[in-house]
């Protein structure tokens, strides 16, 4: 396998009310990668984020004051990036230590392996493992994958896990296609659907999900039918991609 250039790699971290975790992970960070580009989007009340990250180099930190997304948080890091030269390869995870920084190097290894646009970190495929979820937490998972593969009809394992890494060109497309259907997880659904139906390369590696033990989960009610409903739009938005190529 043929060595990764570790130094044309961003990060992507969304971020809201997680002082307690952000300093842990851009640490742990730090001790896989050479001081990536790291933006955090703070949806945050306050700045408190920004003051435990003032320690750490290659930071760009961008403070919007309001819960505006998730999924749009994620889209405004990419579109910080998209002139940027000499990055080539952008990750995507989140604040709360769910997704394990010791696995970005052998995933980076296989999406340039693959040649990929889009390698999603699953949390179904055979060894993969999830940690301190509730059985409430793992059944809604369980369903609302099984759900959007249902009607989507694209061949992978793991629609909502937000750990990912994206080729260039592939966020350049994102950013002037994605956002209009919702702002928080169903982007994640979004994006894959104006992927796969482009004929952007996507793969799955396994990988072990660890459930936040500290902060404030942003999963809520409102967020769940959000997602449900906003699952039919991206649907309809399949449908309009498929009779334009065809």
């Amino acid at each position: 396998m043929k060595n990764v250039n570790f130094m044309s790699i961003a990060i992507i971290i969304p971020a809201f009310k997680e002082t307690d975790n952000i300093e842990k992970l851009i640490f742990s960070i730090s001790k896989v990668l050479n001081d990536p580009i790291i933006i955090i989007i703070d949806d945050s009340p306050d700045r408190e984020t920004q003051e435990k990250i003032k320690a750490f180099n290659n930071i760009r930190y961008i403070y919007r004051g309001q819960k505006l997304g998730r999924g749009s948080a994620v889209i405004e890091g990419m579109r910080n990036l998209i002139n940027e030269k000499g990055i080539n390869k952008i990750i995507e995870m989140d604040a709360d230590l769910s997704h394990d920084p010791n696995e970005i190097q052998n995933n980076l290894k296989i999406f340039e392996r693959d040649n990929l646009d889009l390698l999603i970190s699953s949390r179904y495929l055979k060894d993969s493992r999830i940690t301190n979820w509730t059985l409430r937490r793992r059944i809604f998972s369980i369903l609302s994958n099984s759900l959007a593969k249902f009607v989507l009809k694209i061949p992978i394992t793991d629609f909502t896990n937000g750990f990912r890494i994206y080729s260039k060109d592939s966020i350049g497309h994102i950013v002037a296609n994605c956002g209009k259907i919702g702002d928080g997880f169903i982007i994640l659904s979004e994006i894959l659907v104006e992927l796969y139906f482009n004929n952007f390369k996507i793969g799955e590696v396994h990988s072990t999900f660890n459930n936040r033990t500290r902060g404030e989960s942003s999963v809520n009610l409102k967020l769940i039918l959000d997602s449900f409903f906003g699952l039919f739009k991206v649907y309809k938005r399949k449908k309009e991609i498929i009779s334009k190529t065809n």
